[in-house]
C-alpha cells in the first residue's frame, strides 16, 4: 500500500468517525441552557414541567423558548416558573377546546396559538366554535392568534371570532387575517372596554424569539414589577405627579 493511499484511508476513517460523533450530539439542548440561566431548584422544576408537557404531547418546545426568552430579559426566576406552569395549563385547556370542535387532533402550533389566545382573554367556547366552524383541513394557528390579538385590543371573544370567521368564509389567506388587528378603528383600540382586568398576571408574547429584547420604550414585561420584584425602600417617598 502506497503512502498516499494510506493517508487517504486514514482521512476517510477520521471523517466517518467525526460524522458519527456529530450524529450522536444533539444540535440544541434547551435543558442545558435552562440549567445555565436558572437557579438549580427552579431549573429542575421547570424542566420537570416541560417533560410532563412533552409526555402529554403538548408543544413543549414553546415552553422551553418561553423560559429562555424571559430569562434573557432578566425576569425573576420564580415568575418564569409560574409563567411556564400557567402556559402549560392553558395548552391543556386549548387542546381540549380544539378537540371538542374538530375530530382531528390539533397540531402543536394550533395548541400554542390557542393557549396564547386564552392568555389574552379569549374564552374556551370561542376556541371550540372556531374549530367547529372553520373549513376542515385549514390550520387554526393564525386565526387563533388573530382572535387573541383582536381581543387584546378591546374586542369581545365573540366579536373577534365572528370577524375572523367572516374573513375565513370570504377565503381570506393567513396574511389577510394577520392584517386585521391593524385595521381596527381607533376607538376599539383605545377603549379596551372588553379587555379583562387581568390576563393571569402573565407577561410578554410567546411568539417573539428569546433573543429579541423588549421594545426600546418599554419597561419590564407586563405583570412584572418595575423593580423586578424587589421590596421597595420604606424610607423612599414617591414624588406625586404634577
Amino acid at each position: 500500500m502506497t503512502q498516499i493511499r494510506r493517508f487517504a484511508l486514514m482521512a476517510l476513517a477520521i471523517a466517518l468517525s467525526a460524522q458519527g460523533s456529530i450524529a450522536q450530539t444533539p444540535a440544541r439542548d434547551p435543558s442545558a441552557r435552562l440549567r445555565q440561566v436558572l437557579p438549580a431548584d427552579v431549573a429542575q422544576r421547570v424542566l420537570a414541567r416541560i417533560a410532563e408537557a412533552r409526555a402529554r404531547q403538548l408543544p413543549a418546545e414553546a415552553l422551553e423558548n418561553r423560559a429562555l426568552k424571559f430569562a434573557a430579559k432578566g425576569v425573576d426566576p420564580r415568575d418564569i416558573e409560574r409563567s411556564v406552569n400557567e402556559q402549560a395549563s392553558r395548552m391543556e385547556t386549548a387542546r381540549a377546546a380544539l378537540g371538542s370542535g374538530r375530530p382531528s387532533n390539533p397540531a402543536g402550533d394550533e395548541i400554542e396559538a390557542g393557549a396564547e389566545a386564552i392568555r389574552k382573554g379569549v374564552d374556551e367556547l370561542s376556541v371550540s366554535l372556531l374549530a367547529r366552524s372553520a373549513p376542515s383541513g385549514r390550520s387554526l394557528a393564525v386565526p387563533l392568534f388573530v382572535i387573541g390579538s383582536l381581543t387584546d385590543r378591546g374586542l369581545s371573544s365573540s366579536d373577534a371570532l365572528q370577524r375572523v370567521l367572516a374573513r375565513i368564509n370570504a377565503r381570506a389567506t393567513d396574511a389577510d387575517l394577520e392584517r386585521m388587528p391593524g385595521e381596527l378603528p381607533p376607538q376599539a383600540v383605545s377603549g379596551q372596554s372588553n379587555r379583562p382586568a387581568t390576563t393571569g398576571r402573565d407577561f410578554g408574547q410567546s411568539h417573539k424569539p428569546a433573543s429579541a429584547g423588549p421594545p426600546a420604550t418599554a419597561g419590564p414585561p407586563a405583570g412584572v414589577p418595575g423593580n423586578a420584584g424587589a421590596k421597595s425602600n420604606p424610607g423612599q417617598t414617591r414624588r406625586p405627579k404634577k
